[in-house]
């Protein structure tokens, strides 16, 4: 085994970390300023540094510069007890493998450097991606080829759709592809969020109203259905609507007619309604709570989306897929292995692939030496689960990957959140308490 080499100006300290890892079998020469580090880099190369970040005059960024130089495979772990935003970046452009924060748990070392005595050794491949086309409906499983099927069937007539599937399963993204093969394709698509509109509003919103209908409505409204004539219209959470609404629309999918809120008379509309729900809409008209009458005109085409923990091999390709995106968006060449692979097709995926979305982006810019492995997924995944308190889901300990997130998305605070898988609110606050 070659030779580490441990750089730090701690006595106590660096004994600490040569004792542990001595005790692991490894084989450590240790110094205790940058001079001495680069003096010893510039004798030989060592497979892994390991460096505090502030020593003296130079910095772990100059140790971490010259091991980069002798040898462009060195694993460079960098720790420290004061991190700032501009190390952290400059670690990373520089190639840091890993950035651990002072004080650090010696398990935690040892695990760090195992995973770069690894990534170093070639003891896990990296998978070569497929070649995927140009659609983000990436999938290989039977499940998803019937749907196929059907969408190129009914995309080229006017026929309604009604697309179920649990959330996070590509509802949408299934409507966008039928009016993309449609007549209508040149025409607008205009989603509308059903659960998100209170119920006293959805009739305006989608019919529109007349100057002084009710209070507030100072203009003229035009509503959803007229704003997509000859287009589109896809109705999202279709099942969250209120029983009273439920007449007025079937009305309106009968008659192809709208009268906005205050007018003496209707007007014809010609748009393609596509309907989506994750709620057992059968269930719910044998409850009583959905009419059937609408129910039936819905479902003249019914789309069953599989959720993604019974479409397994779509979990590579997706996965493949996600990273060629997000490594063209943040400028990064992050690559998944073997063991990374592995541990997506093991999870079960609650949030099906909108969730595996969020994931690849999360670590594209954060997975260490640009490599997604097995420890990496379920860090990750830990990490995005729900908790109590508020639901954080980020320990104070990893400020360093909100700094990190931050900057790739441009200071992006929504989509920043998105990707570490917390609230806004919580992101808001941890940047209050780290005073960013």
């Amino acid at each position: 085994m070659q030779r580490l080499l441990v750089v730090e100006d701690d006595p106590g300290v660096r004994t600490t970390i040569v004792t542990c890892l001595e005790m692991e079998g490894y084989a450590v020469d240790a110094v205790g300023s940058t001079r001495e580090a680069i003096q010893r880099l510039g004798e030989g190369a060592y497979p892994i540094v390991i460096s505090d970040i502030y020593i003296d005059d130079k910095t772990g960024l100059d140790v971490l510069d010259a091991a980069r130089r002798r040898d462009p495979s060195c694993s460079v772990i960098l720790m420290t007890a004061r991190g700032t935003m501009e190390t952290v970046m400059a670690a990373t452009r520089g190639g840091a493998f890993d950035y651990i924060a002072k004080p650090f748990d010696l398990d935690r070392m040892v695990e760090t450097v195992r995973r770069a005595e690894a990534a170093r050794a070639g003891a896990e491949d990296e998978v070569e991606a497929e070649e995927l086309p140009e659609s983000e409906m990436i999938a290989s499983s039977s499940g998803m080829v019937e749907v196929y099927k059907t969408v190129a069937q009914v995309a080229p007539t006017d026929v309604t759709v009604l697309i179920e599937g649990e959330t996070g399963t590509g509802k949408e993204l299934v409507a966008r592809m039928i009016h993309r093969f449609s007549a209508r394709a040149s025409q607008p698509l205009v989603p509308v969020d059903c659960a998100s509109i209170a119920p006293t509003l959805l009739e305006s919103e989608l019919f529109g109203a007349m100057k002084g209908s009710y209070t507030g409505a100072d203009r003229d409204r035009i509503g959803v259905f007229e704003a997509a004539h000859k287009g589109t219209v896809f109705l999202d959470e279709i099942g969250e609507i209120e029983h009273g609404f439920q007449l007025k629309l079937l009305r309106f999918l009968q008659e192809r007619e709208i009268r906005p809120l205050g007018a003496a008379r209707g007007k014809p509309i010609d748009v393609r309604v596509i309907a989506a729900t994750n709620k057992d809409v059968q269930k719910m008209v044998e409850d009583g709570t959905f009419r059937e009458d609408l129910w039936f005109r819905l479902n003249v085409v019914r789309l069953m989306l599989p959720p993604l923990r019974e479409r397994r091999g779509d979990v590579a390709l997706l996965a493949h897929y996600f990273a060629g995106k997000y490594n063209g968006r943040y400028n990064r060449q992050t690559r998944l292995t073997e063991s990374g692979l592995k541990a997506l097709n093991e999870y079960t995926w609650p949030g099906n692939v909108r969730q595996l979305q969020h994931l690849i982006e999360r670590l594209t810019i954060l997975a260490p030496n640009e490599r997604i492995d097995g420890e990496s997924v379920r860090d990750a995944l830990a990490a995005m689960e729900p908790r109590e308190h508020g639901g954080e889901t980020l320990a104070g300990a990893e400020g360093e990957q909100i700094r990190k997130v931050l900057a790739a998305t441009g200071g992006n605070k929504s989509r920043a959140a998105q990707i570490l898988g917390i609230e806004r609110k919580t992101l808001y606050r941890k940047l209050e308490r780290m005073k960013l």
